[in-house]
Parts: C-alpha cells; sequence; structure tokens
C-alpha cells in the first residue's frame, strides 16, 4: 500500500486482477476505488510528479467510481 508524496492523495493501491484501483486524499479518510484501471495506469500514477494533476487529468472523469 503505497503511500505517497503529495498534497491531495494519502495512499494509492491497485489490484491487478479486479483492475480496482484504491485511493485515499488527505481531505478525507474514506477510501475511493476506481474500476477498470490498467496496471500501466497505476504505474504511471505512481510515477507522476503531480499526483493532483495525475488524477484530474487520467483517472477522475475516465473511471467509475465508489
Amino acid at each position: 500500500m503505497p503511500y505517497v508524496d503529495s498534497t491531495a492523495i494519502t495512499r494509492i493501491e491497485h489490484d491487478s486482477k479486479t483492475l480496482v484501483l484504491s485511493i485515499w486524499f488527505t481531505d478525507n479518510p474514506d477510501r475511493y476505488d476506481y474500476y477498470g484501471v490498467p496496471e500501466s495506469v497505476y504505474k504511471a500514477f505512481l510515477q507522476a510528479r503531480s499526483k493532483g494533476t495525475f488524477f484530474n487529468d487520467h483517472i477522475r472523469d475516465q473511471y467509475s467510481a465508489r
């Protein structure tokens, strides 16, 4: 469960079998799950200089969430 250096995001997890990306934001203790996220997007997310910008540009409106 990688904790990340970000002002917007605390932690990111990915399940490569179910393709569920789980994100914990700094302003909310709840976990948000995004469905159908490929491993390649997860890896790029971890490498992104700005996690918040990457989330907004590549995840938020691209994948369904709960």
